[in-house]
């Protein structure tokens, strides 16, 4: 599939005819700057077709693209979106693009939790976007934000209430 080829990972994806990479083919990839070029021009376009806008290349920092109302509606309407997203994610962390794990994910929780803009992939982004993101501490900080926006709080499961009342 296309999005195997743009966005490798170490494990099976749907298509069962796809190898994972192994990690001396991981290593390869990060030391090429061509190979490492495409990732990023492939991310953006990406990201592009969701409605997103990568707005600084140094550290991964997103925007709603201009088209991002018709994006929306298409990534509300069609949930295979989801995996693909979880797909792009896992493979920036192991293109050693964490950064930009951080913020797509926390791109996906401002969307689903306080802008309400995107209600069908809040699961997702709760139950595989955040566990995609490979620094602990990040991931921490992702759920309290999470968990600040969730409503109703007291529903929230996806980190332990005496903890994150205490974060920080």
């Amino acid at each position: 599939s296309f999005l195997f080829r743009l966005f490798p990972l170490r494990e099976h994806g749907m298509n069962w005819r796809a190898k994972p990479l192994t990690c001396q083919e991981i290593q390869a990839f990060r030391k090429s700057k061509e190979v490492m070029d495409r990732f990023i021009r492939a991310y953006k376009l990406m990201l592009g077709f969701y409605g997103i806008s990568l707005v600084n290349e140094e550290t991964g920092e997103l925007e709603r693209a201009e088209n991002w109302r018709e994006r929306f509606e298409n990534l509300n309407r069609f949930s295979h979106n989801n995996l693909r997203i979880t797909r792009i994610l896992k493979c920036l962390g192991e293109m050693g693009y964490e950064d930009y794990q951080v913020h797509l994910v926390k791109f996906f929780l401002t969307e689903t939790l306080v802008e309400e803009t995107l209600p069908n992939v809040k699961r997702s982004a709760l139950d595989y976007f955040l566990f995609t993101v490979r620094s602990k501490e990040k991931r921490r900080e992702l759920i309290h934000y999470a968990w600040q926006h969730f409503k109703p709080q007291s529903s929230f499961v996806w980190g332990p209430r005496d903890k994150l009342q205490k974060y920080r």
